[in-house]
Formats: structure tokens, sequence, C-alpha cells
């Protein structure tokens, strides 16, 4: 006999259903509007870190704020009136779409960005942003009221899922189908299509008899009010799992490897942490998980690439094995973090809270790497504090699981091994060939080396950030003048500065200073202009290096983005200009499109040369340069140079562009030995620019 479902059943089917649409979609778009607003604004203002940086700070203090009108709403409003001050947030969100910023919103003026970026944010997309943040702690505050013997916390499981599921989809999928303009269409159109049943949703809850008197009752607590250490706790753990994960982030990415798209790996392992914790209690299991973070982060403390023992084990560590140990650790801590915080999850009537102090945590965890972190330390120290922080974590955790199965000794000595575990961690390893410097700030840190001292003839200095080199000299008094890595005689950019030295004093520019090397090649009446976003590359190349006080020609550096120094400039009549900003895991795209090349060619003169330096493990961008070059009407010459280790040359990989016909009879291109499968030509610009289709 079929079962006979009440009216009643099907209704509170349906919102069930509703709710959880609709916190899965605030949750994907909440994670897709991120780097779309970002990416869409990133030209206007130079594409520096900063500008990422300032969204990203932007993003968590409205995050934040729409965790406190949750909170407060729950508290201060009855479920209806709740119900009608959010659809009435909604409809204001929809007013202000599109959430595209209008080409007004773009400076005239170098002033105050940080001030305008936030002001452009807030205008175009706060409301929307906020609205969304706020939607998965309120729906999930009205689950708990409109089915009180079912808990809630599943539903932030299904968050996290949207997140992820937005986290995947952007690079792999959006990025490479659409332009930036017609995406933001797109998620404005989602947004309004979300209202819906968000909507829906209050206005069945608003009507819903008896819903205004009903308190949640599910929890193990029986809704006794939570203790202040385990406020505390909410606040601590999610602030360890974000330090984790921004540090290890950090660290992987510029000291183990210069990989693309590498950064999405850590977060998704972030979020699917909280999906499986929250799920459900059965997926965490305590002792499996603390004994896995104990012994994983004591595996990477002992390949922490900080020193000149990292190199050893580097060689016997494959690229692959070195990631899973990194990312191992992360997952198995994070696991422990988000694990012990699913099980603090307190009656459903504190919910709210509960979403603000993660959302404070959050926000701590990211401000103490972020923001902390490049003011107090040279390196990337909060790495080391991080998994000193996590293993004592993890220690107590395992301590506590095992209580009850080991004897009092046997947790001694069990205590007594997992403190000797932290001081193996925790003591610093000294180096006898210890940088001659070490610097940090905004765009990342900086060291200053000093190699073959014991060989004057050989003995050398290079500057290097992360796995990247910017450049070397040797301090011989022959051989200091001597061009090296990249730039040596042999090299594209060698070839095309020794071809205008060779008809008289000439103009050059440089996007990327390094040390100064191409500033060798300069000689009097020669004008070297250098355009360097981070102040502390300029520092240290005159204070360690020679090749800018050595330099016979003029000779100028300009602080700040390269594209917004160009454009705010008079044109500089350059015969050659250098680009030198593409060896990285995350070529600046804003330098490489067609706006950005039609100001170059401002700045040229008609028989000049483009000089990009194109070589990368990871990423091919002949094909850009190809549809740039055909754009534009230039002819493309690649000149392939091989290494020689005693000169200190590395091999190279540059691409000129130009109109000068006798400049590219006189240099024919030499393609590397082993070319790649030739790609058809791509154009970039402002709105659409895709690394994915670009990775070797």
């Amino acid at each position: 006999m079929d079962e006979v479902v009440s009216p009643k059943a099907r209704a509170g089917g349906c919102l069930r259903t509703d709710l959880a649409i609709t916190i899965l979609v605030s949750a994907f778009l909440l994670f897709q509007v991120q780097p779309l607003i970002s990416k869409l604004i990133l030209p206007w203002f130079g594409g520096s870190p900063a500008v990422w940086t300032t969204c990203m700070l932007f993003f968590q203090v409205v995050l934040f704020a729409g965790y406190t009108y949750a909170h407060l709403m729950s508290k201060l409003l009855t479920p209806r009136w709740q119900a009608v001050v959010h659809i009435g947030l909604l409809a204001a969100a929809l007013c202000t779409l599109p959430i595209a910023p209008d080409p007004s919103w773009k400076p005239t003026d170098p002033s105050h960005p940080t001030l305008r970026i936030l002001a452009l944010l807030a205008a175009n997309v706060g409301l929307p942003y906020f609205a969304l943040s706020s939607t998965g702690p309120l729906v999930q505050a009205w689950w708990s009221r409109a089915f009180p013997d079912r808990s809630p916390y599943r539903l932030y499981a299904l968050s996290n899922f949207g997140s992820l599921l937005a986290l995947l989809s952007y690079p792999f999928l959006f990025e490479r189908a659409f332009d930036v303009v017609l995406h933001s269409k797109l998620w404005s159109l989602g947004f309004a299509l979300f209202v819906l049943p968000c909507a829906v949703a209050a206005l069945w809850l608003r009507a819903r008899r008896g819903f205004a008197a009903s308190e949640p009752t599910g929890g193990d607590d029986h809704g006794k009010p939570p203790s202040l250490v385990t406020r505390a706790l909410w606040l601590g753990l999610p602030a360890c799992a974000t330090l984790m994960l921004l540090a290890t982030t950090n660290h992987v990415c510029q000291q183990v490897a210069v990989v693309p798209f590498l950064w999405v790996v850590p977060l998704s392992l972030y979020l699917i942490t909280f999906i499986v914790a929250f799920d459900h209690e059965r997926w965490y299991l305590r002792r499996i998980y603390g004994i896995a973070a104990l012994v994983l982060l004591l595996a990477v403390a002992g390949i922490r690439p900080l020193d000149r023992l990292f190199e050893q084990v580097n060689h016997e560590l494959g690229f692959a094995e070195q990631l899973a140990l990194y990312f191992g650790a992360l997952f198995c801590i994070c696991m422990v973090c988000h694990g012990e915080l699913a099980s603090l999850r307190p009656n459903p009537r504190y919910l709210t809270e509960f979403y603000l102090m993660i959302s404070a945590g959050g926000a701590l965890g990211g401000i103490l790497v972020s923001l902390v972190a490049p003011a107090i330390f040279s390196t990337f120290f909060e790495w080391k504090v991080g998994l000193v922080v996590s293993f004592l974590l993890a220690a107590v955790v395992v301590l506590r699981a095992t209580q009850a199965a080991l004897p009092n000794f046997a947790r001694v000595w069990l205590g007594a091994a997992l403190l000797g575990g932290v001081g193996c961690i925790g003591v610093f390893q000294t180096d006898d060939d210890a940088p001659l410097e070490l610097a940090r700030n905004f765009y990342g840190a900086l060291e200053v080396s000093e190699s073959s001292k014991d060989i004057p003839d050989e003995h050398f200095l290079s500057l290097v950030h992360g796995l990247t080199v910017h450049g070397r000299q040797f301090l011989a008094p022959a051989k200091r003048s001597l061009p090296l890595t990249y730039y040596g005689l042999q090299s594209g950019v060698g070839r095309t500065l020794e071809y205008f030295r060779e008809r008289g004093a000439f103009c050059a520019g440089a996007v990327g200073l390094g040390v100064g090397t191409v500033a060798a090649y300069a000689r009097p009446g020669d004008d070297f202009t250098f355009y360097e976003l981070n102040p502390d590359v300029l520092r240290l190349a005159e204070k360690h290096f020679t090749y800018l006080r050595d330099c016979p020609g003029r000779v100028r550096v300009m602080l700040g983005d390269a594209r917004l120094s160009l454009e705010r400039e008079s044109p500089q009549g350059f015969h050659v200009l250098i680009l030198d900003a593409f060896t990285g895991d995350a070529p600046p795209a804003h330098l490489l499109t067609e706006e950005a090349f039609a100001v170059y060619l401002r700045h040229m003169r008609p028989d000049g040369v483009l000089a990009f330096h194109i070589t990368n493990w990871r990423v091919d961008l002949m094909p850009v340069l190809a549809g740039l070059a055909e754009r534009y009407g230039m002819q493309v010459v690649r000149r392939y140079a091989e290494s020689d280790s005693e000169k200190l040359w590395y091999h190279s990989d540059w691409v000129l562009l130009t109109r000068n016909q006798e400049f590219t009879a006189a240099l024919p291109s030499v393609p590397p030995p082993e070319p790649a499968q030739p790609r058809p030509p791509v154009l970039w610009t402002d709105h659409y620019n895709n690394l994915f289709a670009l990775l070797k």
C-alpha cells in the first residue's frame, strides 16, 4: 500500500530543498565573485599583488560583517522580522547589479589606490557580497527553528561544497569560457536567480505557524551556554587552520615549486576538511588524524627548504613526493582543527555566534600571515611557527584520544616523546653559508647570497626570490661588469642591445630591475630606465651589486607598476623596451594584453624592438606574443641561447617584436632545440586572458 504523505510533510520537504539550494548557491556565488571582480579591476590599478590583497581584505571584512549581521538578526529580531529585513537586503542588493564597475571608476592619478579600490568594491559588489555572506548562517538559523529536531550543521558542509565547486570551476571553466565582463553579467544573473529561492523560503517561514515560538533543541549540550574556553577554541582552531593554509601556500609556491595554479590544491584540501568534518561526526577519526598529523609535520620539518640541508634532501625526494608530504600535513592538521571544531558545535540557538567566531578566527589567521608576518619577519618564519603550533595541537589531541586506552606511565612517555618532537621542529638549524641579507615586504621574501668566496675569480653574489634568480654578479673587478644569467652576450636581449650599441647612443627601458644587469650594456650617452614594483629589489641592487652605479650612461629607476608608470609618462622614444616579468608561476597578464601593448608602442621609436623574456618551465607565452604581433603588424624573432656554466650564462628564450626589417635580417630566429608543438596565436585583452590554456 502506498504511503500517504501529508501536505505539511511535503511542504517541509520542499522547504528543506529550498534552504539547501539557497545555501549551496550562495556559497558558490560568494567564492566566484572574489577572483572575478579582482581580475576585472586589476589592469586599472597596475596589476600589482596589492590589488589582490586589498580585495581580499575587503572580502574578509565584509564576510565578517555579514556573519555579524546574521548573529545580531537572530538575537534581536523575531524570525518573521528577520525574513522581512533579509528580503529587503536582497532587494537592495538587486538594485546594485550588474557588478561590473563603470569605467568612470578607473583612477586618473596614482594617489590613494587602496582607498579607491575599497570604495569601488563597496559601491559595486558590497551589498550583493554582504547579502551572500550573511545568508549561510542566517538560513541555517532558520532551519534550526523550522526543524528543531534536525541538526543544521550538515548545511555548513554543503556550503563548503559550494565554495569548493566555485574554486575549481573558476580557473578551469569560467575563466576559459568567458571574458570578465560577460562573466560578471552571468554572475549578476545568477545572483538574481539566487534571490528567488531565498525569498520563497523566507516568506514560507514567516507564514509558518509556531515558527516564531519554536526553539531549536538539537545538540548534546541541551542548550547550555558555551564556556569561555569553548568560545576561545571556536576562534583559535580556525585561526590555526587558516594560518597553516596560507603559510603552506606561500612556502610551497615560492620555496618549493614554481607551478601555476598550485595554490588551488591547498585551498581545495582546506575546504574538503570542512566538508568532511561537518558532514557527519563519524568521518573525523581523532586518533588517526592526530597521529598522521604528528608524523607528517615532523616529515615536512625535516625537508624544510630554508637552508643548504634542503638542497641535499631535495635531490633525494622527487617533486611529487615533496608536495605529497606538504599537502598531506596540511590536510591532516586542517582535519584535526576542523574535526575538533565540529565536535564543539553548540546547541543551534548559539549557531550564529559559532559561525561568527569561525569567521573571526579565519580572518585572524589571514591577518597574521598577510599583514603581521611580512612586517616582523624577514623570511617565511610563520611557516615554522605554524609547524610548532600545529604539532602542539595534534599532540594534545592524540593525548586526549589515548588517555583512556593507555596506563599512566605510557601517557607520560608519550607526552615526553611529543615534547621532544616539538623541540626537533623548533630548533634552528645553523648554516655556515648564511645569506648576506634577507628582506621581506608585501611583495615577497628576497635573499642576497654569496657563492665561491674562496675562489676570488669565481666569487659572485645572487639575488633570489623563492626559486627565481633575479640576477647575479661577479665580484672580481675584471669581471663585475659582465652581464650574467639570462642577459649574457649570447642571449636575445644581449644581441639586441649590441645591435643598437653599434649604431650609436640609444635609449632603453626595462620592466623589472633585478640587479640591474642590462645596465652593463650602456655606454656614455646611453639612457636606461628601469621600472620596478618592489622597493626592496632596488635597495638590495644598489647596496650589494654595482651594475647601476658602475653604469656610464644615464640610469633612472621608476618605482611602481610598470604599466601604470608608462601610461602616465610622455613618450620616451625607446629603441629597446625589455619586458622581463614572466619567469614565475603567475606571469602578470595585464602586461601582455592588447591594451598594454598599445601603451608600449606609444613609447617606442618606429625602428624599435620589444624584447620579451619568456623562459618558463610551465607556461608557453609564445601564442600570446604571436597574437600581439599579428594584431599590430610586427615581425617575430625568437632567440634561444644555450647555457654556459663557467660564464654564469643561463639558457634563455627571448622573443623580439619589431617592424625593423634591418634588425630581423641581422638577427634571424634561433628556435629552441626541441620546440613544442606550435599553438595558434591568441590575443589577450584586459577583459579576457587565460593562463590555463598555455600550460606546457
